[in-house]
C-alpha cells in the first residue's frame, strides 16, 4: 500500500516548512520516436525531508529513484505535482540545493582546487576569497595538500572526496546525493561515509541520499523511504532509524537494533526487487 501524505511527511513538525516537498508527483516520459509511447517513472507521489533531517531512499534498480532526486533539484520537470522547498514552490533549479551525482562530474581539464571552487566563480566570488574557502574545504574532506592535482592524478576516493567539497563549498540547505559512493571500494566507501556523517553533524542540513545499500541506508539516516518496483513507482515503505547518533557505519551494523531494522525494511524491499529482476530479464 502507497504511504499516506501524512505519512510521507512524518519526519517534518506541524510548525515548520519542509525543506524539501514532492507532493502527489507524477512523471512520465513520451518517446521521441512515437508520442503514443509513453512510460510513467513516478506516480502520485509524495515524499517530504524536514530541515536537519537525512532520508534515504531504496528501491530496486530503474524504479525511478534518480528521477526524484532531478526532480529535487529542478533539474526536471514532474507531469504533474508540485515541488516545493522552505515552504516557496519551486519553478526551475533548486538554488538552495546542492547535487552530488553517481558519476564523475569533475572537470578534466581543472585542478582539484578549480574544481572545488567552480561553483563559486560562476557566482562571482572574488577568485582570491573563493580559494581561500576552496583550500579549506579540501583540508575538511582529508585532501590537503593535494589542490594542484588534476582528476587523473587522483584515486577514485580523492575524487569523490573533491566532488564532496565541490558541493558543500557554497553551503547548500539541501543536499541530494545520487549514489555517491557505489563505485568505490567497501573500505574506502565506508571511510567516505563517515566523512559525509561528520560534515552533516556539524550543520545539519537537510540530506535526500539514494542508494542501493540497504545497509548504507540504515547506517547514516534518521529515516528510510522504500520505493515500490517500476513502472510508476511510489513510496510503500517508511521507517525511522531510531539508532543514536553519532554512529560509526561499520560498528552500527553489529547492534541488534540495526538487525530488526534491515530484517523489517528487507521484508518490504525484497518482493519490489524481484519485480524490478523480473522486468530487467523481460526487456
Amino acid at each position: 500500500m502507497a504511504l499516506t501524505e501524512a505519512q510521507a511527511v512524518s519526519g517534518v513538525r506541524q510548525d515548520e516548512a519542509a525543506a524539501l516537498l514532492l507532493k502527489d508527483i507524477t512523471c512520465t516520459f513520451v518517446s521521441r520516436d512515437d508520442a503514443s509511447q509513453r512510460y510513467t517513472a513516478v506516480s502520485s507521489t509524495t515524499l517530504a525531508v524536514a530541515p536537519g533531517e537525512f532520508v534515504s531512499v531504496v528501491g530496486p534498480t530503474g524504479c525511478g529513484k534518480s528521477t526524484l532526486l532531478n526532480i529535487a533539484a529542478g533539474l526536471l520537470a514532474p507531469s504533474s505535482g508540485v515541488v516545493e522547498s522552505f515552504g516557496q514552490t519551486l519553478s526551475g533549479i533548486n538554488s538552495r540545493a546542492g547535487y552530488m551525482f553517481q558519476g564523475e562530474a569533475l572537470l578534466p581539464w581543472r585542478s582539484a582546487l578549480d574544481n572545488v571552487v567552480a561553483g563559486l566563480e560562476f557566482a562571482g566570488v572574488e577568485r582570491a576569497q573563493a580559494c581561500e574557502q576552496g583550500r579549506e574545504w579540501m583540508k575538511r574532506v582529508g585532501l590537503s595538500g593535494f589542490e594542484d592535482r588534476y582528476p587523473h592524478q587522483m584515486s577514485g576516493g580523492m575524487r569523490k572526496r573533491t566532488m564532496l567539497a565541490q558541493t558543500l563549498i557554497r553551503d547548500p540547505d539541501v543536499i541530494l546525493m545520487d549514489e555517491p559512493f557505489s563505485a568505490l571500494d567497501i573500505q574506502t566507501r565506508q571511510l567516505m561515509e563517515n566523512e559525509v556523517l561528520e560534515l552533516w553533524m556539524a550543520k545539519r542540513k537537510a540530506v535526500l541520499f539514494i542508494t542501493h545499500d540497504l545497509d548504507e541506508a540504515i547506517a547514516m539516516s534518521d529515516r528510510v523511504v522504500v520505493l515500490s518496483a517500476g513502472p510508476g513507482t511510489r513510496p510503500i515503505g517508511e521507517f525511522v532509524v531510531d539508532l543514536p547518533r553519532p554512529r560509526d557505519v561499520a560498528e552500527v551494523r553489529m547492534q541488534p537494533r540495526f538487525v530488526e531494522l534491515h530484517k523489517a525494511i528487507w521484508t518490504v524491499l525484497r518482493d519490489e526487487v524481484l519485480k524490478g529482476y523480473a522486468q530487467q530479464k523481460r526487456a
